[in-house]
């Protein structure tokens, strides 16, 4: 064994390089940006018994509810069963979700040892209601535990952790299913081509991505699993989210090399293709490069994430979804057989549905409003949308071209800038065309956060109305809205933007409807729904989505229903 004090519970003929310890042999550091870099770094990589001292160190300064059990405590519920050899035929409580026990290079007696601490953690947390990555978390950990009450101890810790805002491991089913929701977010906004490559190839995307978290914590070689424990001990839940965007990432690379990758199967089948990836990535994507890969992409902060999560949670719990149940397809809302639009296909539905957050994905689209018949008035087109939140407008042209819009917020916004023409919305707003070809384009901080500034902007100033499409919309004004009205996730008011035009969105009143501004507008449609205009504009970075002037042959707005509540 390469170390007498820890790793009682590892097979080091299974371990490799990493049963040779080298390196450092110990770690004077207590800054937490030191230790993140060096955990970055791998400073503790090659020294199973440092590696295991520093982890107890990490987990022991957690902040933890006052009452956690620690090691005393698992001595004493087991007694006298602790000196018997435990077994693996012991089955995991039903929280686990049938996660098994990775291996992880444990013995045999290691594996028995894991299952024992679990159900342990099952008595003493009584409030976990849906935990998968305990298994793997608990494997990991016994690799650098003297015994099975150490072990036990700081699986603890990291379940009462109370620091405020962070998190460690989903400890309900609610809270994991918002994690998968804001996974598939991520994946849509920082890895556009992959996700349109899961897009392409699997039935469902929400069952692909629900297994994120499965992908780090359980799929993963030991090798990697364990560089990346180094950084989410002190780092957080936010570590998981970056190295499974950089898997997915991977993987595309991966299918991308592979002769009909991009055929759509059964969703199981590309669940079971990934695993296969992931549990066979050491042949070609070292521990470093992954991390590395991981660290690249620029995400917004743990504070922005959190805010995206909590947002997924209140939308499932709006809909009741709080306990595990059968998944809902997103292919069931867009039921071929009953969605009908005169604009796009189901198929082309699908894959502007695959684009929205996914807190609506399970909702259904509902047609709100269709010029062939309701007319070609703006007054009924307002009559028709005020009240619906968020709500999808498609356009046709008299040439054949598509393109529309996603609308974070009600029409009736607009009634705020009284007689102005006034932007309102936030950042999950986004234009699109189909045709001729189909591409997305959000909002310019997602693609170019540097945008957003560290200082301040000065108070906007108000400005007249445009007279005509091509009139400059910079100095329209910004109504203020209640804080708890906007969306959480992605609105303006969280970040200090350099330039009012990053951030005009939607604007509306009797003579025209506006979507995007700055330096031109994404779309202008006039008050008799017939003419419009297409340009660059700054809050989305777009070209032209159609032909720059041109006339509308017909326009849908679709809202989204909430099947789940009926």
């Amino acid at each position: 064994m390469a170390e007498e004090d820890y790793g009682s519970f590892v097979d080091w003929n299974q371990m490799g390089d990493l049963a040779k310890s080298s390196g450092p042999t110990k770690v004077d550091c207590k800054d937490l940006k030191e230790f993140k870099q060096m955990a970055r770094q791998g400073y503790w990589a090659k020294n199973h018994k440092l590696r295991a001292q520093v982890y107890q160190q990490l987990i022991k300064a957690i902040p933890c509810r006052t009452v956690t059990p620690d090691a005393e405590v698992y001595r004493d519920i087991m007694g006298n069963a602790a000196t018997k050899k435990p077994s693996s035929h012991v089955p995991l409580p039903d929280f686990v979700d049938d996660n098994e026990v990775p291996r992880y290079c444990l013995k045999a007696e290691g594996l028995a040892s894991a299952h024992q601490i679990i159900n342990c953690v099952a008595g003493q947390f009584p409030d976990i209601s849906h935990c998968p990555s305990l298994p793997a978390i608990t494997s990991l950990l016994l690799h650098f535990s003297v015994d099975e009450a150490q072990c036990f101890e700081h699986i603890s810790r990291i379940l009462a952790c109370n620091e405020p805002g962070k998190r460690l491991l989903d400890q309900t089913f609610l809270a994991y299913e918002s994690s998968c929701m804001t996974f598939g977010d991520l994946a849509n906004k920082y890895c556009a081509p992959a996700h349109k490559l899961i897009i392409a190839t699997a039935q469902d995307v929400l069952e692909v991505y629900s297994d994120w978290q499965r992908w780090v914590l359980g799929d993963l070689p030991f090798s990697h699993i364990v560089r990346i424990l180094d950084v989410y001990l002190v780092e957080g839940y936010k570590v998981l989210f970056r190295v499974a965007i950089a898997l997915l990432k991977f993987y595309r690379k991966h299918k991308a090399g592979v002769q009909g990758g991009n055929q759509q199967q059964d969703s199981g089948k590309v669940r079971a293709d990934i695993q296969a990836f992931v549990k066979g990535i050491a042949s070609t994507v070292t521990p470093e490069k992954l991390l590395e890969k991981a660290f690249s992409i620029r995400l917004f902060s743990r504070k922005e994430i959190t805010l995206l999560q909590l947002t997924n949670e209140k939308s499932l719990q709006q809909k009741g979804i709080t306990v595990k149940q059968k998944r809902r397809n997103v292919q069931l809302a867009l039921n071929p057989d009953t969605f009908s639009s005169e604009i796009v296909s189901a198929k082309e539905m699908r894959d502007i549905w695959s684009w929205i957050p996914e807190r609506f994905a399970l909702c259904q689209p509902q047609l709100l409003f269709t010029t062939s018949n309701h007319g070609c008035s703006l007054t009924r087109f307002y009559s028709h949308c005020d009240g619906y939140e968020p709500t999808l407008l498609l356009i046709r042209t008299t040439d054949g071209d598509v393109c529309g819009a996603f609308l974070s917020t009600d029409w009736e916004e607009r009634k705020r800038g009284g007689n102005k023409l006034s932007f309102f919305g936030t950042g999950e707003c986004f234009v699109f065309r189909l045709k001729p070809e189909m591409e997305r384009y959000e909002w310019v901080v997602i693609r170019h956060p540097e945008l957003a500034s560290s200082i301040k902007p000065q108070d906007q100033e108000d400005g007249a109305a445009p007279e005509a499409p091509n009139t400059e919309n910079n100095g329209l004004a910004q109504p203020e809205k209640p804080v708890g009205e906007l969306s959480p996730f992605l609105s303006a008011r969280h970040f200090n933007l350099n330039s009012k035009n990053t951030s005009m969105f939607m604007a509306g009143n009797f003579d025209s409807i506006i979507v995007g501004g700055g330096e031109g507008n994404a779309l202008y449609i006039d008050s008799e729904l017939n003419h419009g205009r297409t340009g660059r504009c700054t809050t989305f970075d777009n070209p032209p989505l159609c032909a720059e002037s041109f006339q509308v042959s017909l326009l849908e707005t679709w809202g989204f229903e909430d099947t789940m509540s009926k």
